[in-house]
């Protein structure tokens, strides 16, 4: 079934079925890698995406529950060639390790900081919590949303 998919202000068409998760449509019908596989069962985050500027988890969703929305995926979350404030202050803080997680790790904080402009630690914890970092890089993922906070109020 073709079905017509908006990524990153961009439409696709896909020939897939309505149930298909949305992870695999990105990944493998429209080529965009930078969404992870990481358990299959929306726990651990890696796959995170944005869905009309929701964090989901694209591992279990299906597609057709995205027909009509704007999804973004991390390849979108920088703008006309420059780095969203969090990919920034990532790199200025030395967020990743292995770097796995690190897409879902910053599409769930891209959501946290539209909803909270200077969040507490309190609310990184919580926005944060359903992501999963193999090398324990959570003091530093905090360290890069309060950085990523103050670029984007300068």
């Amino acid at each position: 079934m073709s079905l017509s998919l908006r990524v990153n202000n961009t439409s696709h068409n896909v020939d897939v079925e309505p149930e298909t998760p949305l992870l695999w449509v990105i990944r493998d019908s429209i080529g965009l890698t930078g969404t992870k596989f990481g358990c299959g069962i929306s726990q651990c985050g890696a796959c995170t995406v944005h869905i009309d500027g929701q964090p989901t988890r694209s591992c279990v969703t299906p597609t057709s529950f995205a027909v009509g929305k704007q999804i973004t995926t991390i390849e979108g979350l920088s703008k006309n060639n420059k780095l969203h404030a969090l990919q920034q202050a990532w790199i200025e803080v030395g967020v990743p390790q292995c770097g796995y997680c690190q897409s879902g790790q910053l599409m769930s904080a891209a959501a946290l900081l539209e909803k909270s402009k200077n969040p507490t630690n309190s609310e990184i914890d919580s926005a944060m919590a359903g992501n999963l970092c193999r090398c324990g890089t959570y003091l530093r993922i905090r360290e890069g949303i309060h950085r990523a906070a103050k670029i984007i109020s300068t």
